[in-house]
Formats: structure tokens, sequence, C-alpha cells
């Protein structure tokens, strides 16, 4: 099991945006790099990038917020548009940090906001790095396996550390190994908090408008990816069985300026599981070396 490296100092602030609040923890110097966490149960800014705001901070400004539903954020989200209330939110809290544009880091559910955010405002995002990002062909097919267990983890029985156990070992990662048990313990703990079980952040579409939700969370079919002029690489575990990393190829041929990395042996915590390659592919692509 790898050692995760001893994370830098940060400041920890709290923005009120459109009435949420909205944790924040930075650290670093340099250009202002938002790294956009994952939707699974218990999902933070910080746990989510454990292994990279080091390495980032050496040329960044990293700024790791805990989205809206997640961490110390404020809890509830509009479930009939995920991922533009998340946008919305965090081009809220570029306003609220002063900036007008910044580089974009998203991982699975942070990937899709991101892309949102891109789509919805270009003009506010620099460069964009996409790891395995929801909503790529969700209408077109049956939710992966990994999908499956994350939408269900509030449903039946309820939460459990089995449930939250079986789902990161099996699903998020492709060496269950790589995952020490504090981290299943933290994420745990997190995912039973009462505002949180009475309001899960990531659920599974239901009811009159499901149908249209599912529509809206389908990027493939937004005729604006085509024309987005923001610079994106795409990295996608080739052993993912959260998001299915055909995403990618599909990303890939309809963005008009994406670059596609799939990395082998590894599932949906590109981040995590293959960090020094992710730190330094990331650093190199946000500085304009491709």
């Amino acid at each position: 099991m790898t050692t995760p490296p001893a994370l830098p100092v940060m400041q920890e602030t709290t923005y009120d945006v459109n009435g949420k609040k909205i944790f924040v923890a930075e650290t670093g110097d340099g250009p202002a790099l938002l790294l956009l966490h994952g939707g699974g149960p218990g999902a933070s800014g910080v746990s989510n990038y454990v292994r990279n705001i080091g390495a980032l901070a050496k040329e960044y400004r990293v700024i790791v917020p805990d989205l809206p539903g997640y961490g110390r954020s404020t809890k509830g989200i509009d479930g009939s548009d995920p991922f533009g209330y998340l946008a919305g939110h965090i081009r809220g809290l570029l306003d609220g940090l002063g900036l007008d544009k910044a580089h974009l880091v998203g991982n699975s559910y942070g990937a899709s906001c991101a892309l949102r955010l891109a789509l919805d405002t270009p003009g506010r995002v620099d460069r964009m790095v996409l790891m395995g990002p929801g909503g790529i062909g969700t209408t077109r097919a049956l939710p992966a396996p990994g999908l499956n267990s994350l939408l269900d983890y509030y449903k039946g029985e309820g939460p459990s550390r089995l449930k939250l156990e079986k789902f990161i070992r099996n699903y998020l990662v492709f060496n269950a190994a790589e995952v020490p048990d504090s981290a299943i313990e933290e994420r745990y703990r997190a995912s039973i908090d009462p505002d949180v079980i009475a309001a899960p952040p990531l659920t599974r579409p239901s009811g009159p408008g499901a149908a249209r939700t599912v529509w809206r969370m389908d990027f493939t079919r937004d005729p604006r990816l085509k024309r987005l002029p923001v610079p994106t690489l795409v990295m996608w575990g080739a052993a993912d069985r959260v998001n299915r990393p055909s995403g990618g190829r599909m990303l890939a041929a309809r963005m008009p300026d994406c670059d596609l990395y799939v990395a082998a042996n590894t599932g949906h915590w590109v981040q995590f599981e293959r960090a020094a390659l992710f730190n330094r592919m990331c650093a190199d692509f946000l500085g304009g070396h491709r």
C-alpha cells in the first residue's frame, strides 16, 4: 500500500455562493487551478486529491472546494439539473475568489461540473483536465456496475461501511490494496452525516421529469461540445467500472481541441492510482506543454 505524501499547509475559507456555503482549502502560488472532486458517498475535495495537491501547488495556486452537497459545504442540490447546479455554484465561487478565469481539473462528478461550466461560459475556463467524467453517452447504454453501486448506496437497507468499502475497493480502483482502511472509514463517517442522508447529492433520477434530467445530463447530445474552444486533456482508466472508458473516445471525437490519454491497469481514480503520471501530465498540459 502506498503512503500518501504529507499535505502542505492549506488556508481554509468558506464562501457564500448563491445563498449556499462552499468550503474551500487552498495552497500554492501561480495560475489559479480548481480541483473538483468526484461524487461518491463521503467524497470531499482534499480527500479526493490527497496525492496531487502538494505536487501541483509547486506551480499553481491550487483551490480545492467541497462541491455543494459534500464535505463542509451546504448539503442538497437541484436534482433536476445537477451538473448545471454544480457549475453555477463553482462559477459563483470564481466570482467570490475574484477570478475571471481559471484552470479546471475534475474527477467524475467534478469533471461533469467542469465540462458544463465550460459549455455554459467558456470564457471562464483557461484549460481543463477531465478524468472519467459522468454524462458521456448516459442515455445510450445501461449504467456500468460501479455507477449502479454508487447510485444505490442510500437505497435499500441504507448506507453501511460494507457497502462503501465494496464500492471503493471493487469499483473505484484497479488495485484494492491501494486504498487504506483509514480512507474508507473517513468517507463512511462523512456519508452518514444526517444532512447528507436527508438529501443525498447523487441519486438515480426518478419521477415525472426523470427522462428529461437524464437527457440533459448527456453531454454527447449537446451541440455546443463540437464548438467548445477550451483546450482539454481527458484522462481515463482503462479498467474504469464506474464510467465506461469509451466515453473518452466520444469526447475526443467531438471536441475540437481535446487530447485523450487512457491509463492501463487503472480504475476510476486516475489521480489516485497513477498520481505521479497524473501530476506530471496535468502540470505540463495546464502549462501549455502537450
